[in-house]
């Protein structure tokens, strides 16, 4: 393979396949994440190859899902665990080259030109990576080797789950232009059907077709296209991570039964804004300002903002500053469905702060300085080795929670 190394990793069945790493009994069962039925989004995020086999795919309804398969384990999205996965596969990724392009938090392109010499073959390098992900993370990726960006995730596609495919220039009409044409990047359904009705349904017909039929059908995207079929693909591996949120982090949960007083909405608040604040903790941000989300039985929705006294990322000042909130703005007209608490209004940790006259200064250090505490130890030894005691055994909160998680390498998360 000459010119340009690029590699497109995909990791397999991602959330299905970190939901195991974090509970290994569900690699027995056919298991979807699924958002709430409860929160009125049960549909399928994800699945495993066992529930594949039963016809269970991404984006049905759980209904429709269960039908397929009625052994069907339900289980929700932990998107932190998610991130941190995806994290530490970026971090072995770096190993190899600093050419990382994300695509999605289970997906990325990484050029490895540069890196041969020194390494080995991009083939070599990828099979490296894909043995290391399985060792340190116990997941497993597929992985296209290519010439351009566009053949890396056409060949990442091509085999699943745990494999390597090579497309190389010499001879990439053989293996590519017989694949439909729906399989390439930057062809979706409506593109595929305008392609269709023309007599057009494989890659190798678009390579063939006169570059000016695109241009005229489909403007600047179908020039696009025709130069991916015919291996003109130049676009660069941009380097970028998942940037940390700039303007707002929330959280927001949908009471298994309707909250009907003031205690029992605390309790959620308090809930929401422990993870908030780690959340604020892990990207080294703080809040100046908050706002709620209060939706009720007959699914009417409320909202109210104020900014904080001090900028802080305390999940209990802003519980406490979130819950007086609600308690000068909300009626009591009807019981209440689901809480939404945001911390708006970001800065940097290290931007300086200006307390008002009516701030007490020790007061919130003493505050910050116990959450940050109870945050490290959270970080060492797991998000339940401590608790608010109100929050224990609460009957209208989901019992759902982010277990610990040892990895293969026998590192626990």
């Amino acid at each position: 393979m000459s010119d340009r190394a690029i590699l497109h990793i995909d990791m397999n069945n991602f959330y299905a396949s970190v939901e195991c790493m974090m509970n290994p009994d569900l690699k027995l069962y056919p298991i979807a994440v699924c958002g709430s039925q409860e929160d009125r989004h049960g549909i399928v995020l994800a699945k495993n190859y066992k529930a594949k086999a039963f016809g269970v795919s991404t984006g049905e309804a759980i209904w429709q899902a269960k039908q397929k398969c009625p052994n069907l384990v339900i289980v929700p999205p932990h998107y932190e665990q998610y991130m941190r996965f995806s994290k530490l596969a970026r971090e072995i990724y770096g190993r190899y080259t600093d050419l990382i392009e994300p695509f999605g938090m289970d997906e990325v392109w990484a050029d490895v030109t540069g890196c041969q010499r020194y390494i080995g073959t991009p083939l070599h390098i990828a099979k490296k990576i894909k043995e290391t992900i399985k060792y340190e993370l116990g997941l497993t990726v597929s992985i296209g080797v290519s010439f351009n960006k566009i053949f890396a995730k056409l060949g990442s596609d091509m085999k699943k789950p745990d494999a390597v495919t090579v497309i190389p220039k010499e001879s990439f009409k053989e293996i590519v232009w017989d694949l439909p044409a729906s399989d390439m990047l930057g062809i979706g359904r409506a593109t595929e059907k305008k392609l269709s009705s023309v007599g057009i349904y494989t890659i190798g017909q678009i390579a063939q077709f006169p570059v000016d039929f695109f241009q005229r059908r489909l403007g600047k995207c179908g020039v696009d296209i025709w130069r991916f079929a015919n291996g003109l693909d130049t676009s660069p591996v941009t380097v970028r991570d998942i940037e940390a949120p700039d303007k707002t982090v929330g959280h927001g949960m949908t009471a298994i039964q309707d909250l009907e007083n003031p205690a029992e909405v605390w309790k959620f608040i308090l809930e929401l804004c422990q993870d908030i604040g780690h959340r604020l903790y892990v990207f080294n941000k703080k809040a100046t300002g908050i706002a709620i989300a209060i939706r009720d039985k007959n699914l009417f929705t409320k909202q109210w903002q104020c900014g904080l006294p001090v900028s802080t990322q305390s999940p209990s000042v802003i519980a406490k500053e979130a819950f007086s909130l609600f308690l000068h703005n909300y009626d009591w007209t009807h019981p209440i469905r689901s809480i939404t608490v945001r911390a708006i209004n970001l800065t940097s940790l290290d931007t300086p702060c200006q307390l008002d006259l009516f701030s007490d200064p020790i007061k919130v250090a003493k505050a910050e300085s116990l959450d940050k505490t109870i945050e490290n130890l959270r970080y060492r030894f797991g998000k339940k080795i401590i608790r608010n005691a109100c929050l224990l055994n609460n009957p209208k909160m989901s019992p759902h929670d982010n277990p610990d998680i040892i990895m293969p390498t026998g590192i626990p998360m």
